[in-house]
């Protein structure tokens, strides 16, 4: 009984299937498509780009040899890298840090930093740090908790209220002088401040009180301004009554005076010439006679000489 087999059967050598022969064609095919992707890896490798707002740190063999600017440049494949570093602002945000005022009283604080590399330090921060997350980590967050413990202990927790924006410019200034060299900080927000319940509570009541202490001095010291007021016009209508009774007395004086000096000299005149009068009755007498005259009664005349 036969077996069908449907696949060709290889040739024998020997007793032996005959090995094939590779066809050299594919194998050149092959090697031709490896060195053709080697070249375009060397071509493509032979430049790079900084975009703008980053700095290029290059290094050689892992040693940085210097910083490349924004645009296109070229460098040593397989030898050469370049590294970008931003140096645009970067925003940090601090949760929940916890810090205790000159009184002791603990406070959870929220703040934000801004900040950027500065341009001509990128190969420092990249030699040093590697890289900005290690920037932030190993140097900014630890010298901005240090700065705002060290700036919040000086304030009791009454003042870090009222005086919040002095305590802002503080801390700035402090995490400025921490971290320069190497970033430039722009700003720092304290963004909330909180303490215990309780205590805010306590202190919003003192703050309450210390206001109407102050209300009321201030209502005490317009009284008191009001009663000088009183007190300055009464004497001033006093001195205006005064000055009014002095005038008219003196005013009644000088009539006095001079209706004295008048009857004085007419007793005077009288005295020296003693027919002034008929004189001065004749120049009054419009020259008519009394119409009603008194029986038996004598008619008026006037003595002439």
């Amino acid at each position: 009984m036969s077996n069908d087999d449907s696949s060709p059967s290889l040739p024998l050598q020997n007793g032996r299937p005959r090995p094939q022969r590779r066809n050299p064609f594919s194998l050149t095919l092959i090697v031709s498509g490896l060195v053709v992707l080697a070249v375009l890896y060397v071509i493509s490798s032979a430049y790079y780009t900084v975009a703008q707002g980053e700095r290029g740190v290059i290094t050689r063999f892992g040693a940085v040899t210097g910083t490349a600017e924004p645009g296109l440049g070229f460098k040593v494949p397989l030898i050469t890298k370049v590294n970008p570093i931003s140096v645009q602002t970067q925003i940090i945000k601090l949760d929940n840090e916890e810090a205790y005022s000159q009184d002791q009283q603990a406070a959870h604080l929220q703040l934000s930093i801004n900040y950027s590399i500065i341009p001509a330090e990128a190969s420092a921060v990249f030699a040093q740090f590697g890289s900005e997350e290690n920037l932030q980590t190993r140097l900014i967050r630890p010298r901005v908790r240090q700065q705002l413990k060290n700036v919040f202990g000086h304030y009791t927790a009454a003042t870090a209220i009222s005086q919040r924006d002095k305590l802002n410019t503080e801390v700035r200034e402090a995490v400025q002088e921490a971290v320069k060299g190497l970033v430039e900080v722009e700003g720092v927000q304290l963004e909330d401040l909180k303490f215990s319940k309780e205590y805010e509570s306590a202190i919003e009541a003192r703050m309450m009180a210390e206001v109407e202490v102050q209300r009321s001095t201030q209502r005490v010291a317009n009284e008191k301004q009001l009663a000088q007021i009183t007190v300055t016009q009464a004497q001033a209508k006093a001195d205006s009554q005064l000055a009014v009774a002095k005038a008219e007395a003196e005013a009644t004086r000088i009539r006095g005076e001079a209706e004295a000096a008048a009857i004085k000299a007419r007793g005077d005149a009288l005295k020296q010439n003693p027919d002034l009068v008929a004189l001065t009755q004749a120049e009054r007498w419009d020259g008519k006679l009394p119409t009603t005259m008194i029986p038996g009664g004598a008619v008026p005349m006037l003595g002439v000489k």
